[in-house]
């Protein structure tokens, strides 16, 4: 690596004019003789990619296509059928949402709706939650909150701040329909809803996989509506579906604006020259700076508040593709690529001197946002808020950069449907490169399978010690162990009762949380 900083950042800056898109990576570290190197890789990654987007069976484990590129191109689908319903699944979330606005389809006591609930988990919500943060407006035309967990005391302090139950619409997003956390949320709003005197299948929409448990729920109970969620496309890459359009649609956001914008970071994207081809370059920094073994963090800066909760949606797409314990050959490899971000300059004020002085184990990605957004105020003589706020990016890079830390950076214009539909479509893109480049299914979660599996087979153990109790007298934990023939079970199960206890739904004799001798009964 011999020319300059600047020389290197001529020759590999990456513009996408149309989108008004730039990737800078001049500040990553690689030698000249880097992508020489990775041209065989690169090249079987534009194989792989140009498969997965004609249709090939891409998740082997499912037997299922990956098609969430289709979304924003409909006419790329392997089928007719298939281009047909993503057309028509548009145009209806659309006429939805303008018969929601403009009172055609209204609230149970005849008024507008004004209100909107989305309940769902993972992919079901982290997409939608950081299109309503980032692309909120004054002129939303409904106010919009998540039920995105099973903590009871998130779920009332969720419900509980809703301005207007009367004429409150209800999202529920579950593809299976038996997602634990989503149906949780879904009986808790419908208790809650029923306690004020109103029923949630008046209001509730549904957007699920057809003959489900939650598709079947809906029709039984006469639901408003029903939209699709279709197999070929997975939680994690599901926001440019039903999943994150029809509550963008509800919010007032241009959802063709936001298609587009991945339509055409696409095209940039199916680019087979590496240098011209942002989400390529991407990957091949991530495997440069991980050795292609996932050695380091990625770090997310973006310096824009309605940005805050990219770095969130970047966990789950990233980290649930890429972290496989085996390769597409059957080898243990434990792969990975970690993700973390927050805001600048809050993380100027928060982990930046790590960054700066501490272990090298990261590489950042700086999000530069060109306009303001707002109306700028001076705060010292010809300088602005804002100018601090690209001052701190630009100082930071510096400073990252002479402590021998590598970055690179994101260059947007602005804010709005059309950008975030192309960082949509960049980093799905960056992903799937990425896992052809270290032979990894980026398109299955077994890890997030065996969890569930794990959670349910303790809550299968506390009924069964809920039942031992019932029976009457006081037992320890090792007693239920015993009795229930898992001793293997025993410090689970102690936490279980203790757990139990200590929310009143069986005594213990003992308060003392840390008292390993207690006994409980019903």
């Amino acid at each position: 690596m011999t020319s300059s900083l600047w020389e290197r950042y001529q020759k590999h800056l990456c513009v996408c004019s149309d989108i008004e898109l730039s990737l800078d990576i001049s500040r990553m570290r690689f030698d000249d003789d880097f992508f020489s190197k990775m041209a065989d890789p690169i090249s079987k990654a534009f194989d792989d990619m140009a498969a997965l987007e004609s249709g090939v069976i891409a998740n082997p484990d499912e037997k299922r296509m990956v098609g969430h590129y289709w979304l924003r191109a409909p006419q790329m689908a392997p089928t007719k059928e298939l281009s047909d319903e993503i057309v028509q699944t548009t145009a209806d979330i659309k006429a939805f949402a303008k018969d929601v606005h403009e009172g055609r389809i209204l609230a149970p006591n005849g008024k507008k709706y004004t209100d909107l609930l989305v309940i769902g988990i993972g992919g079901s919500a982290l997409g939608p939650q950081w299109i309503a943060s980032a692309l909120s407006t004054p002129a939303d035309k409904m106010r919009v909150s998540f039920l995105d967990n099973t903590d009871p005391e998130g779920i009332q302090m969720t419900l509980d701040r809703i301005e207007h139950l009367e004429t409150l619409l209800v999202v529920v997003i579950s593809k299976s329909g038996s997602t634990p956390e989503t149906r949780n949320g879904m009986i808790s709003a419908a208790r809650y809803l029923e306690s004020k005197g109103l029923k949630l299948a008046e209001r509730a929409v549904a957007i699920t996989g057809r003959g489900s448990k939650l598709d079947n729920t809906a029709k039984s109970e006469g639901w408003i509506r029903t939209f699709p969620m279709w197999d070929w496309v997975g939680g994690r890459t599901s926001e440019l579906s039903a999943v994150g359009l029809l509550p963008a649609a509800l919010q007032g956001i241009d959802i063709d604006a936001l298609c587009a914008g991945a339509a055409a970071c696409d095209v940039h994207t199916r680019s087979r020259d590496a240098a011209k081809n942002p989400a390529a370059l991407m990957a091949l920094m991530w495997f440069y700076a991980t050795s292609g073994k996932g050695l380091k963090d990625l770090v997310i800066l973006p310096y824009k508040d309605k940005l805050l909760l990219f770095a969130r949606y970047l966990q789950q797409l990233i980290m649930e593709s890429l972290g496989k314990a085996l390769d597409l050959d059957g080898n243990v490899v434990h792969q990975g690529l970690t993700v973390y971000g927050n805001k600048g300059s809050t993380d100027q004020h928060a982990y930046v001197q790590q960054l700066r002085d501490g272990i090298d184990n990261f590489f950042v990605t700086f999000i530069d946002v060109l306009e303001y957004g707002a109306a700028p105020v001076e705060v010292d003589p010809n300088v602005t808020p804002g100018d601090f706020l690209h001052g701190f990016l630009l100082g930071t890079r510096r400073a990252l950069y002479e402590g021998g830390r590598d970055s690179m950076t994101i260059t947007v214009a602005r804010i709005d449907p059309r950008t975030i539909g192309a960082l949509i479509a960049l980093f799905e893109r960056a992903v799937g490169f990425y896992a052809s480049l270290i032979h990894i299914n980026a398109y299955h979660q077994p890890g997030v399978e065996a969890g569930k599996k794990a959670a349910s087979n303790i809550l299968a153990i506390q009924t069964r010690c809920l039942e031992k109790l019932s029976e009457g007298g006081e037992l320890s934990a090792h007693d239920l162990a015993a009795a229930l023939d898992c001793l293997d079970d025993e410090e689970t199960i102690y936490r279980i009762m203790t757990y139990l206890s200590v929310n009143g739904r069986i005594h213990a004799t003992s308060n003392d949380c840390y008292d390993f001798a207690r006994r409980f009964f019903k």
